[in-house]
């Protein structure tokens, strides 16, 4: 671990630099009422070397994607990251960059974003993209917050096939705002486009829909964005981009924004986050004015020299804080430039193998897991890289078996949706190899 100088006389002159004579004298504005009145409820101070013992103990309780066989998802995949991703996005003027608030002076990694943009438009087949956002979660809330805004209309309704977290991120931005947000259920696994006519009207916003959804399968896109638009609100894509490789891109089948997580963009899994939001939409005037986080602009010098500049910026630190329409964090940036190295990287054709790869193998997976006796697929509707089984007994106690045997081997359902208790969603990517998908298979097996 990092060792880090801070001894008494360096307290004293970082106190003396800001005017105070203690470190209390930082907290004087808090009522003392407010204060904890006694220690932290913490272990004693340990040597140096204990801690670093402690902590080994600690981490090696981990276990990682490549400590067992991963067949995890719901929106994070052990998917391949080429090594020039890690060597380019670890180079100190992008890993130490701070986001642009002088932009002319920050070239290069305006540059970078203006890349990633590109990249986004050309990925989800819409006119432009924004700076990226947090993660999935907020994608689908921005895109909300946008449609609420463009159409001044009170009503969203969104799949219940949508990730269960993105749908509980909208509903906690939405408690208090004055707008509803209404759940379609999706009991077959997918979302009924006749649902949607029915369920449309001129107060929807917008309706969000998620395909490849939370199980992995396909939803009917062009129908339900056909009925969407009748009414005139607008329609919310989330996709899965490594998908794009062999099914149509957003904007190919009339979505009005496009979002999802990028995470399978070069991205680890790293313990759940911090993952990248991906945010496109039309270039339209209506959807400009309403974008969160920042616009990359190309432009020239007085010199005629390209260059690039902050085009629109209504994030808080940028502008006055009640008039900014969202924020964007820094590492969100470095992440974004992770996937634009990847898909540099792996470029068009590489993509389309990625995502042929991950068919293939996760129907060969499907093929053998329902031949182990009563498992089965939940649903009937196509997938690409991700299907929900259906399997006997409890589903946690059997992931935890598994898991035992080296397996990472789903995702409980029943965690997100009481109905469907005894399921599982499996996801395979291109790493996995037909060895380890029979593996599995074995252990499934061995433990139903």
């Amino acid at each position: 671990m990092s060792y880090v100088l801070n001894t008494p006389e360096d307290q004293k002159a970082m106190l003396a630099k800001i005017g105070v004579s203690s470190v209390e004298d930082l907290f004087a504005n808090i009522p003392t009422a407010l204060r904890l009145q006694r220690d932290l409820a913490i272990p004693s101070a340990m040597s140096e070397m204990e801690l670093q013992s402690h902590l080994s103990r600690l981490l090696g309780k981990n276990q990682s994607a490549s400590d067992a066989v991963c067949f995890l998802g719901g929106g994070a995949y052990d998917h391949f990251i080429p090594s020039v991703v890690d060597t380019i996005a670890g180079r100190s003027e992008f890993y130490t960059a701070y986001t642009p608030y002088q932009a002319e002076a920050s070239q290069g990694t305006l540059q970078a974003i203006f890349e990633y943009q590109t990249l986004m438009c050309e990925l989800t087949g819409l006119g432009v993209a924004n700076a990226s956002l947090y993660e999935g979660g907020s994608s689908v809330t921005e895109a909300a917050l946008m449609a609420l805004g463009i159409t001044k209309r009170p009503e969203v309704l969104i799949a219940e096939s949508v990730h269960p977290e993105y749908r509980a991120t909208l509903e906690t931005y939405a408690a208090n705002l004055n707008c509803r947000v209404r759940t379609l259920p999706t009991p077959d696994g997918f979302l009924n486009p006749d649902d949607v006519k029915s369920a449309v009207s001129d107060a929807t916003a917008c309706v969000i829909v998620q395909s490849p959804n939370f199980f992995g399968h396909l939803e009917e896109m062009q129908a339900i964005g056909d009925a969407t638009r009748k009414v005139g609100a607008l329609f919310v894509a989330s996709f899965d981009p490594v998908s794009v490789g062999v099914l149509k891109r957003p904007g190919d089948y009339g979505a009005d924004i496009a979002v999802a997580e990028g995470q399978g963009l070069g991205v680890p899994l790293q313990y759940g986050g911090p993952y990248l939001g991906i945010l496109a939409c039309h270039e339209d005037s209506r959807f400009l004015r309403k974008i969160p986080g920042r616009l990359v602009g190309q432009t020239t010098d007085r010199n005629g020299k390209r260059s690039w500049v902050l085009t629109l910026q209504p994030r808080e630190q940028h502008i006055a804080r009640a008039n900014a329409t969202s924020n964007i964090c820094t590492n969100q940036g470095l992440l974004a430039l992770r996937a634009a190295v990847y898909l540099t990287a792996v470029g068009p054709q590489g993509l389309k193998e990625t995502a042929e790869l991950c068919v293939r193998k996760a129907h060969y997976a499907a093929e053998q897991l329902t031949k182990v006796p009563g498992v089965s697929l939940r649903f009937k509707t196509p997938f690409v890289k991700e299907f929900a089984l259906q399997v006997p007994g409890d589903a946690p106690t059997l992931l935890a078996k598994l898991r035992t045997a080296g397996y990472h081997a789903g995702l409980p359902l029943g965690r997100w949706y009481p109905a469907l208790a005894n399921c599982i969603t499996v996801a395979v990517t291109e790493k996995r190899t037909k060895a380890e998908i029979d593996g599995l298979v074995e252990a499934l097996k061995a433990n139903v």
